[in-house]
């Protein structure tokens, strides 16, 4: 751990504060990267430049049908910024194989392009959240633009896609063999319902009801579940702790634990859903228990989301409690004891998120 010199003397020193100047001057660029991702993302810039390699700017515009003007300040903040190649030789820019996955490969889980735009959505609602700074009050996440809904979304399902049923659900006692058979599943704070419908495809003979109390959402997660064909779904639009039902075998909260306004209480009523053997697996953003645990691009990235998006969201409900997108395995345990719960365990972690399953 740092220890911080506590001497009101120390004095300045100017190469340190140059260094940082320059330093702010790369956070700049990189805060209207975000922008400029989403601008590529939207206007198939890295689409055409994985489908047709090294391009000028004229080709970029032209495969985009964008004005040329806008392709090559937006290929050379790329190259600045290194997310593309220049060949100053042939005035190409090239997108390197990594950022082909990253920018163009929806199933990966080194998909980026849901993390920018969410990011861009929350920065661009930043005056609200300043004002609620000021009054004490909160954002709900309904109050948010679309890029907030959208993106988390996109930047959470490869993820899901990649370790929900390989690695998550088999890190749970008995869950797999449950749902194979055909058993019962509340999937709470569903968003979107990427989480549900993946578990909905992979158990066909179990029954899912995916809850949020955004009612937009749930609309989108019912177009989701048409459009992939499940039939074994259903969602409604309730909070964590009027959700209807009992004897679930699963329930689970995907990245929306920490969001809630009382978490306590939303464990309360999960524990009522449960069957006596049932188990609530909860899916949380990597976090570890002291702050300097998550002084990282990770925890710098979630600390952010944290302060603009998840704390704000939960000061707009009841209670309040806020934990923050950085509450680590002892915070989640005190939550779930407090509802009611005697075992927890984490089971399996990413760089991006903690899984821990929870009994009665």
């Amino acid at each position: 751990m740092t220890t911080i010199p506590q001497d009101s003397t120390r004095q300045l020193d100017p190469d340190a504060l140059m260094s940082f100047v320059f330093r702010a001057v790369e956070e700049v660029g990189a805060a209207l990267n975000a922008a400029l991702v989403v601008m590529g993302d939207e206007l198939g810039y890295y689409r055409a430049l994985a489908e047709h390699g090294a391009s000028t700017p004229h080709e970029l515009a032209d495969r985009t049908g964008t004005d040329v003007h806008y392709a090559r300040e937006w290929l050379n903040a790329q190259a600045a910024g290194g997310y593309v190649e220049y060949d100053g030789a042939t005035g190409r820019y090239l997108l390197p194989p990594e950022q082909v996955v990253a920018f163009t490969d929806p199933d990966s889980p080194a998909y980026l392009c849901g993390l920018f735009q969410i990011a861009h959505g929350t920065i661009r609602d930043t005056p609200s959240i300043v004002a609620a700074a000021r009054s004490g009050d909160g954002v709900g996440w309904h109050e948010h633009n679309a890029d907030v809904h959208v993106g988390c979304e996109r930047f959470f399902a490869p993820s899901y896609q990649a370790h929900l049923m390989a690695e998550w659900l088999p890190a749970c006692d008995g869950v797999v063999d449950k749902l194979t058979a055909g058993g019962q599943v509340a999937d709470v704070g569903c968003g979107h319902g990427a989480s549900t419908v993946l578990m909905a495809q992979a158990f066909p003979r179990s029954r899912f009801v995916g809850s949020d109390y955004h009612r937009a959402s749930i609309e989108t997660a019912r177009e989701r579940a048409g459009a992939a064909g499940v039939t074994n779904t259903e969602f409604v639009t309730e909070p964590a702790q009027t959700v209807d039902g009992a004897g679930f075998d699963l329930v689970t909260t995907f990245d929306c634990l920490h969001d809630m306004g009382d978490p306590v209480g939303a464990a309360r009523h999960i524990r009522g859903l449960l069957g006596d053997d049932g188990t609530w697996m909860i899916v949380e953003p990597a976090a570890g228990d002291r702050v300097e645990d998550n002084l990282n691009p990770v925890g710098r990235a979630y600390y952010g989301f944290s302060t603009l998006l998840c704390t704000p969201t939960s000061l707009a409900q009841d209670v309040g409690l806020a934990l923050g997108t950085q509450a680590g395995p002892a915070r989640i345990r005190d939550v779930v004891t407090a509802g009611g719960f005697s075992r927890f365990r984490l089971v399996a972690q990413t760089p991006f998120n903690n899984v821990y399953e929870v009994r009665p």
